[in-house]
């Protein structure tokens, strides 16, 4: 494998680059529009670790979603219709007259479902090996930036349909809103367009999702800009030597496209075989503001955070927990106090970690079942968990916790 100098001293002008960059009419360009020394410097003689297992693969698999998302996106928007009257009917039509639409229609519903399995895995992964310590916590936080702009994204893009549940949704995410004290109403008002959700609302929202994934590839930008700045983290939470690093390519990029297969396996088996799975009853029956379904629920990555919202026993309470689940993860890098990265040499932290795991895994549980009964106080416990998690365990375990040794440099 190749021995590669120290990160901060590898700077693109002492590199010859490799056969491409010897082409005399790509210098030529090169020299004027620095596109092939960019690829060569992010990608080709990019330095990683060279003891990065598959959990590092959902990086890679993410900006792929976002590219297939995009693509599949435009071709939608080109035959949607954002008017209440005919918006439902537009969409039907894509799946039944178009040719292929029914395809690329699956193929983004399905997508944002994948889009998430694979981020929260990315996330999960991040969590578990302190990929948020010194020195990347902006990696981290822009990292998060992300995920906020990708459920506004989903949260957009679920309204567009019009059915039973895009109404509900929409009323349920602007009534949040009406909670600000003394401007609430007036800011519940503006994003409506109105008094209650309807025309306004619907082209309001339909260009929030077709502007903001173009924000969302700005800091996917950014993200990229900060983990080409100290390298990505490894397993061993160690920085690593520079004899314990090989080049991106084409060692990781034959794994990213082997895990990158994998994954596509899996994603068209479910568009062309289950294009249904992560659907419910009430996408398929127009929006009606007369008639509202006695148990209706979001999609499935959203249910944690609908539980948090309901569990408590008002709105501001509720609105409350639901951004500050979020917010909380922000200040992650300096709730953690343990000097260790890596969940793999702390025993008690592993532990808490499953524990964080199954409570999420609770909270999605009870964010689909109805909310009264028993279902209510789970949703409570697990959510005054949830913040006990971040907020007390993290800075008292750092301070308890005995790790075991780390591995040298």
């Amino acid at each position: 494998m190749a021995i590669l100098p120290e990160r901060r001293n590898l700077r693109p002008n002492q590199r010859s680059g490799g056969p491409l960059l010897q082409n005399p009419f790509v210098r030529w360009v090169d020299h004027r529009l620095p596109v092939f020394s960019t690829f060569d410097r992010f990608v080709t003689h990019y330095p990683a670790p060279r003891n990065l297992s598959y959990w590092w693969n959902f990086g890679s698999l993410a900006t792929f979603m976002v590219l297939a998302m995009l693509g599949s996106g435009i071709f939608l928007a080109m035959n949607y219709q954002p008017d209440p009257d005919t918006a439902f009917a537009s969409l039907q039509r894509m799946a039944r007259d178009v040719d292929y639409g029914w395809l690329i229609r699956s193929i983004h519903m399905i997508g944002a479902s994948m889009f998430f399995i694979v981020v929260y895995l990315h996330v999960g992964r991040s969590l578990y090996y302190g990929s948020y310590k010194r020195p990347r916590e902006l990696l981290w936080m822009l990292g998060l930036v992300l995920f906020v702009l990708m459920m506004t994204i989903a949260f957009t893009g679920d309204v567009l349909p019009w059915d039973q549940r895009s109404y509900s949704a929409a009323t349920v995410i602007t009534n949040l809103f009406s909670v600000i004290p003394f401007a609430g109403n007036h800011i519940t008002n503006w994003i409506r367009g109105g008094y209650a959700v309807g025309a306004p609302t619907l082209n309001r929202v339909f260009i929030l999702h077709i502007v903001l994934p173009f924000v969302l590839v700005g800091f996917v930008w950014l993200h990229l800009q900060a983990l080409h700045r100290h390298g990505s983290n490894n397993p061993t939470g160690i920085e690593p030597a520079p004899e314990a690093e090989v080049f991106f390519h084409p060692y990781y990029t034959i794994k990213d496209l082997f895990g990158l297969g994998c994954f596509l396996i899996v994603y068209a088996a479910i568009v062309f075989f289950v294009p249904g799975l992560f659907e419910t009853p009430d996408d398929g029956i127009p929006a009606d503001p007369l008639s509202t379904p006695t148990n209706i629920v979001p999609d499935w990555y959203f249910l944690p955070f609908y539980a948090m919202l309901r569990a408590l026993p008002n709105t501001g309470l509720g609105a409350a927990a639901l951004f500050g689940s979020v917010l909380v993860l922000f200040f992650l890098p300096w709730l953690d106090t343990s000097p260790v990265r890596s969940g793999r040499y702390r025993p008690l932290f592993r532990w808490f970690f499953m524990g964080l795991v199954f409570d999420i895994a609770l909270l999605g549980w009870a964010g689909a079942q109805p909310p009264d009964g028993v279902y209510i106080w789970i949703s409570r416990a697990a959510t005054f968990w949830y913040f006990v998690h971040f907020l007390v365990v993290l800075p008292v375990l750092g301070k308890l916790e005995r790790p075991y040794p780390e591995p040298g440099r």
